[in-house]
């Protein structure tokens, strides 16, 4: 199984793509937390956009891989007025703050992971209108791209 490390921003859909695979490492949790936040920095301030966390086939080789990346997304997307559904279930997550950057905002996010028991878990007990958690990343695409905004002035 190969790594895929990659974030790219598509300004005509307001949607990140950020993709984690493979058996990384460390450094590879590294590489990919680098590249996303370079993204989320570059966006124009007052951006409204959408987010698609690919971490379908993810497996990290080691604790330490796997610590690297567990915290990324709910504290960038934190910066960018954005509770991650799942936090819910941590007590320590409950002092969070939630804050925006230059004016720019998450407005939905689709989490993809191969384990089907625990995203469905997620899915059922977090999942909501603008927050969703599925297994399979076809579906988590196109979604996410046919996601509206909540917001009737966009």
């Amino acid at each position: 199984m190969k790594i895929e490390i990659d974030t790219k921003w598509e300004q005509d859909s307001n949607l990140i793509i950020t993709r984690l695979s493979g058996p990384i490492t460390e450094a590879d949790a590294i590489e990919w937390e680098k590249g996303l936040t370079q993204v989320l920095q570059s966006l124009p301030n007052g951006t409204k956009f959408k987010i698609f966390v690919n971490f379908y086939d993810l497996n990290p080789s080691s604790v330490s891989a796997h610590k690297a990346y567990r915290n990324v997304m709910p504290l960038l997307l934190s910066q960018y007025g954005w509770r991650i559904g799942y936090l819910d279930l941590f007590e320590e997550a409950n002092g969070l703050k939630i804050t925006t950057t230059n004016g720019i905002q998450c407005v939905a996010a689709v989490h993809c992971h191969h384990d089907r028991y625990k995203i469905g878990e997620y899915e059922r007990r977090f999942g909501k209108e603008n927050e969703h958690f599925y297994d399979d990343p076809f579906r988590s695409e196109d979604w996410i791209r046919n996601f509206e905004s909540l917001d009737p002035v966009r």
